[in-house]
């Protein structure tokens, strides 16, 4: 279809119309990829006060182009060209085909309330694609769904060990009191202005603050790496230029950030936010350490179920800690998981010895884990990545062999 629009020259204005509407289409899901993961970065930041939300979406924007920019390249590389074994299969018509489906159906997940996956999401559009044409690269797929199923594990064992033998040391760390007074002031007493801690800032404080605003900025950057793919990959993959893309794409991230994301952080972004803060963070070192380090062997990873997967072990490890190794191989109601327990500790507060913890400190599960409701995210998740899949493939099966 190209090499027709190449050589008429009306249809080489259908090509750049084609073109702007790939590039409209892209912008409006990296626009959505903005306004929901900016709550889940500086959701934290935000709701304890330590941040605004106007900084919050700066800050997202200057993160989530740096990911992009640097390790993100390799994730677009993987999606716009080595899941299809031809890369004659991605013309501009067919990426906007494929936009439409991850739009489409990540607007099923926020219409439901439910934050989809938009790595599996994006890879589902393409190889429903791939798989009609016949182009699909069963091997790179075949990596991908290996590490999309123990990336999760990783990030629940790795979770359950914090939980039971590092989270209420950290928890103890944690608290961050907000005083009177600015956090940091310019001193102009000198030429220079040099910046100083306020007059009320302890440095637990100080250093406090500075560390939540760095896993947010990290948070941010880890999303850069793996989902700014999702937006651009299948028009890299119809020739378009990489770094254009990454600049259009990060840009419509920008504006989600700046605009939409804001209701998000109203509620720190989602349920992960929701929880403790000292679990907010290790939440989110986890899983941006192995987002980051999946989009570096150019995988594409799912933020949202790492991070589940991480809550779901960090509450398991925080309720076997009322229990010793040996009571936890035998079972019994000590060992119940719950992820109400990690909201078992204030912050700030002495960490108790392993075996040591009264259990009637230990929510039970029904306080914060409603089966109903976990049982609709995890439907949704998985329910809205197959609508991608089979949509793009059945559309994509009719296209090829009745129309082009």
């Amino acid at each position: 279809m190209r090499s027709q629009a190449a050589a008429k020259p009306g249809a080489v204005t259908m090509l750049d119309s084609l073109i702007l509407i790939g590039l409209a289409v892209a912008l409006f899901v990296g626009f959505n990829i903005g306004g929901s993961n900016t709550g889940p970065a500086f959701g934290p930041a935000v709701g304890a006060g330590v941040v605004s939300k106007l900084l919050a979406g700066v800050l997202m924007s200057v993160f989530f182009f740096l990911g992009a920019w640097t390790i993100g390249r390799r994730v677009v590389d993987t999606l716009g060209s080595e899941l299809v074994t031809s890369p004659g299969v991605f013309t501009v018509e067919t990426s906007i085909v494929v936009l439409f489906f991850i739009g489409g159906a990540l607007f099923v997940g926020n219409y439901a309330g439910v934050p989809a996956s938009t790595s599996m999401t994006a890879v589902g559009a393409i190889a429903g694609l791939a798989l009609a044409a016949g182009e699909l690269n069963f091997a790179v797929m075949g990596e991908i769904a290996v590490w999309w199923v123990v990336a999760p594990l990783v990030g629940f064992w790795v979770s359950v060990m914090i939980g039971r033998y590092v989270y209420p040391t950290i928890n103890e760390w944690v608290a961050i009191t907000s005083s009177e007074g600015s956090l940091v002031e310019l001193d102009r007493s000198g030429f220079i202005p040099v910046p100083r801690t306020g007059p009320n800032t302890s440095w637990r404080e100080f250093v406090g603050t500075l560390t939540l605003v760095s896993i947010s900025c990290l948070m941010a950057f880890s999303s850069g790496t793996s989902n700014i793919a999702n937006a651009v990959a299948p028009l890299f993959g119809a020739g378009v230029d990489l770094n254009f893309l990454i600049l259009v794409g990060s840009g419509a991230v920008a504006l989600g950030s700046l605009t939409i994301a804001r209701r998000t952080l109203d509620t720190l972004g989602n349920d992960l936010t929701d929880l403790p803060l000292t679990a907010a963070i290790v939440v989110a070192l986890v899983s941006s350490a192995i987002v980051i380090g999946l989009s570096a062997i150019g995988i594409p990873a799912s933020f949202v179920i790492i991070a589940t997967m991480a809550i779901v072990g960090l509450g398991w490890g925080r309720a076997t800690r009322t229990a010793t190794l040996s009571d936890g191989l035998r079972g019994g109601d000590d060992a119940t998981v719950s992820v109400g327990a990690l909201a078992a500790e204030e912050a700030g507060e002495a960490a108790p010895r392993l075996g040591e913890e009264d259990p009637e400190d230990i929510p039970s599960a029904s306080d914060l884990f409603d089966p109903a409701t976990t049982g609709r995210v995890i439907l949704m998740q998985n329910l809205v990545p197959v609508l991608a899949t089979s949509g793009a493939y059945v559309t994509f099966w009719g296209l090829f062999r009745f129309v082009w």
